[in-house]
């Protein structure tokens, strides 16, 4: 660490010096004067100035380092004990002002010690930053060499230079939240927060809660302040998680804050401005949703921004070995396991499946086959293919059946495979929910 001691008192100064270089890591300088000091270019961590120099007064001392030595932080030592002087220059950018006297030297190491400290932790905060910025970097985290996610890259690294709201549509599975985080970790606003909100996953009668926010005493149950997701994310990135899912008439709310740029939280009449980014993302198609009543054509315009479609698994073949070896890759380093392999035969297998769960299904079957396989590896028997609705509808397909008990019965295949989640369910075969509790409910009575 370098530090400039500017100080005319030639005794004091070098008491000054020798005090600070008892530290091994600590190489001090001495400067009689301000000019002298800047006609010298070496960039100092810390500057120790005297507030009465024969050549400048302390005030123009300090803005000029500030002006030009910005990265320097600064101490005023001075004989002076006038408390309004040490508050201005404190609120000018001094880090601290310490007077002459017997404690000088203790106060001055303390000083010191708590500037390296910070700068250690904002060191290592920024290397946390460049570290998610590299995870989040697109051919790191999002897999494959396929023409189609070239230009999905295209896209993406056009909304990283913009602010534009951005809808990401695909099937479950596909990697939707993944494209949303790469684009936040690569922009202008990759160190503020990126909130993510599945909005399917909560109740409607609480979406707006947690959206919004709301003051203590809103409703029963509101015991205190709480902020919503988009304050939480303000200056950030908002990800709205199956957007299409939204109750109607909150999306007249959602609408309001979007052209606004204004919040008003429940209970509360004060405005909170906002500086966010929103990325949505739905299997749906929204202009679909909003041709059928279900979705507000003005909301459908503010959201849609640069749309990115990302196609799934079974439309990018020569992506899937790609992302096993990486995953593999993964799964065998969290795990403390040697290298692992896909043989031939476990190759083929993988490349003639159609995964209808997309990327989420090929790292859970890899993984699986990870831990499993023997000396390393992985054969086709280490493949195994969930009960995955494709072969069993193509099963109930065959058989004789009116068009009610075909649905039936694949809705009762989904509903088995995704572990009677009717909100997944309703999602992967585009059903409303309320089709599904009525076949579950005639179910019930036929039993009875």
């Amino acid at each position: 660490m370098k530090i400039a001691i500017i100080e005319d008192d030639k005794w004091y100064a070098e008491m000054l010096k020798y005090h600070v270089n008892l530290n091994p890591d600590v190489e001090a300088r001495v400067f009689e004067d301000a000019t002298s000091f800047f006609a010298d270019k070496t960039l100092m961590d810390i500057v120790i100035m005297d507030y009465g120099l024969p050549d400048m007064t302390g005030d123009e001392l300090l803005t000029k380092l500030r002006n030009e030595r910005s990265k320097s932080d600064v101490i005023v030592v001075s004989a002076q004990e006038d408390v309004g002087t040490a508050i201005d220059l404190l609120k000018n950018g001094a880090f601290d002002y310490i007077v002459k006297d017997e404690d000088t030297k203790d106060r001055l190491w303390n000083a010191i010690h708590f500037i390296r400290e910070q700068r250690q932790l904002k060191e290592r905060i920024e290397e946390l930053e460049d570290e998610v910025t590299s995870k989040y970097a697109f051919s790191n985290y999002i897999k494959g060499n396929s023409s189609i996610l070239k230009g999905i890259y295209k896209l993406m690294e056009k909304a990283c230079k913009t602010t534009i709201n951005v809808s990401v549509t695909g099937e479950t599975g596909t990697g939707k939240e993944l494209v949303a985080k790469a684009i936040h970790y690569n922009s202008d606003r990759k160190k503020k927060k990126f909130v993510a909100v599945n909005v399917s996953a909560i109740p409607s009668e609480l979406l707006e809660s947690e959206l919004f926010g709301h003051e203590k005493g809103a409703f029963t149950g509101a015991g205190a302040r709480r902020i919503g997701k988009f304050e939480e994310a303000n200056k950030g990135t908002i990800f709205l998680d199956e957007i299409g899912e939204m109750d109607f008439s909150l999306q007249a709310k959602l609408l309001r804050v979007i052209q606004e740029r204004e919040l008003v939280r429940i209970g509360d009449n004060a405005p909170v401005k906002l500086d966010i980014r929103i990325i949505c993302a739905t299997h749906k198609n929204l202009l679909d949703e909003v041709r059928k009543g279900n979705f507000r054509e003005d909301l459908y315009y503010r959201l849609i921004g640069l749309p990115i479609e990302l196609p799934p698994l079974r439309n990018r073949k020569e992506d899937i070995l790609i992302l096993s070896k990486h995953f593999i890759s993964e799964f065998s380093k969290m795990n403390g396991m040697g290298k692992v392999e896909l043989n031939k035969s476990a190759q083929d297998k993988l490349l003639s499946y159609n995964y209808p769960g997309n990327i989420r299904e090929l790292k859970a079957l890899v993984e699986l086959a990870c831990a499993i396989c023997e000396d390393g590896i992985i054969n086709a028997d280490d493949i195994n293919f969930h009960a995955t609705s494709s072969n069993q509808v193509e099963d109930v397909l065959n058989q004789d059946l009116t068009l009610k008990e075909y649905t039936n019965q694949i809705i009762k295949i989904y509903l088995k495979q995704y572990d009677n989640n009717v909100l997944k369910v309703a999602a992967k075969l585009d059903v409303g929910k309320s089709t599904i509790y009525r076949m579950l409910k005639e179910e019930k009575q036929s039993i009875y």
